[in-house]
């Protein structure tokens, strides 16, 4: 678990140091508002793609082998990062970066899940979740300073030198393949209509697609509002993007440990509310202080919600024989949110203003935690 904790907290570090610099490294290649678009959304779309390839894979071949190659391609990509001398180049490399998440992330969590005994699986995963919130917002803080001390590439040796720790971890703590074999051998093959076909599954995947869209609004959206709304400071408006993501990963932990032992239903339901007031109300701000209590208010809700939710999809993958299956269908859920809540609350600034992108935000969370309680009921209720 410990080997786990930290391959993902140093890849995460490393992406994180990289992906606040992108836009910036991309306008001195020349590169306009739609390609910068473009870099990002092509890793959403990378991943899109392999996650449920490579998710199904590590059911019927074993973990290590996935998540050992996943780390050698981030490992690669930084050295293609420090050599791209084009936007095109930029966008290809991205979506190779995508191609590897996807053979980390969910493999590494289905990894987790497959270890965690039964009756702990809130508090294992909100362990677990608090080393991908710490390293997102330690990345970007370490970016900068790399940056403003060093140079870009810098940074992009940062990134590889890290996934190249993570790499070493992987080889020399994680189990031998042949000792992953002998939990497979028993192991019957699950279509993948087995599992999409599952109403609580369904509840999950709504939730985690809501509240990831809500992620991209605010990473995306909120910078630039705080900058033509307030003219706040580069450090503030660091801040705000960094609080959110803090706030909820300090409550992974306590709020794992409390689902192991409350109704996960209301506890997802009570963060989804949070999510949706949080997100709206940097609409109605007069200061900066009401942008710091609004992601804030974002984070608790996320740190109340996501240790149940990943929870109950560890129970869901252990029910179904399928941990890697339903993880990567997660993490499908993820990068979908991130892709069309950013792209949603951009026409909603184009063809109104700026601040109407966070009402976009409360639709997405309100809708998806309404769809969550329907689906969850629905499930249980033929039960």
């Amino acid at each position: 678990f410990l080997t786990l904790f930290f391959i993902i907290f140093t890849t995460v570090t490393g992406v994180g140091i990289v992906v606040p610099l992108l836009p910036i490294y991309a306008n001195d290649l020349g590169a306009t508002g739609l390609y910068v678009a473009m870099i990002f959304a092509s890793f959403s779309l990378s991943r899109i793609f392999f996650l449920p390839l490579f998710g199904r894979l590590s059911d019927q071949k074993g973990r290590k082998p996935f998540i050992l190659a996943g780390l050698a391609t981030y490992a690669l990509v930084s050295l293609a990062f420090v050599y791209s001398t084009t936007v095109e180049g930029l966008i290809l490399v991205r979506f190779v970066q995508g191609a590897g998440s996807a053979m980390v992330m969910p493999v590494v969590q289905a990894y987790v899940g497959e270890i965690t005994p039964a009756g702990s699986e809130g508090y294992s995963m909100g362990l677990f979740n608090l080393s991908m919130f710490l390293s997102l917002s330690l990345g970007p803080m370490m970016g900068g300073v790399v940056h403003d001390f060093w140079s870009m590439d810098a940074a992009f040796v940062c990134m590889g030198l890290l996934s190249s720790l993570a790499l070493v971890l992987c080889l020399v703590f994680l189990p031998p393949l042949s000792l992953e074999k002998i939990r497979l051998k028993n192991r019957g093959s699950v279509s993948w209509a087995q599992v999409i076909q599952d109403w609580e599954l369904g509840a999950l995947v709504s939730f985690r697609y809501a509240y990831t869209a809500c992620i991209g609004i605010i990473w995306c959206f909120l910078p630039l509002f705080a900058d033509r709304a307030f003219g706040l400071s580069g450090s503030r408006i660091g801040l705000l993007v960094m609080l959110g993501v803090f706030v909820s990963g300090v409550l992974q932990l306590p709020m794992g440990y409390a689902a192991d032992r409350l109704n996960k239903k209301y506890l997802v339901i009570l963060g989804g509310i949070f999510s949706s007031l949080g997100i709206i109300m940097p609409f109605f701000a007069a200061s900066f202080y009401d942008l710091l209590f609004a992601v804030t208010l974002f984070g608790v809700g996320g740190g109340i919600s996501m240790p149940a939710i990943t929870a109950l999809a560890v129970v869901k993958g252990d029910e179904k024989k399928a941990m890697g299956s339903v993880m990567s269908i997660m993490t499908v859920a993820h990068s979908l949110g991130m892709l069309t809540g950013s792209l949603i609350a951009g026409l909603a600034m184009d063809f109104f203003s700026l601040k109407f992108a966070f009402p976009c935000g409360m639709v997405f969370m309100s809708a998806g935690t309404f769809a969550f309680l329907f689906l969850y009921n629905r499930h249980h209720g033929e039960q």
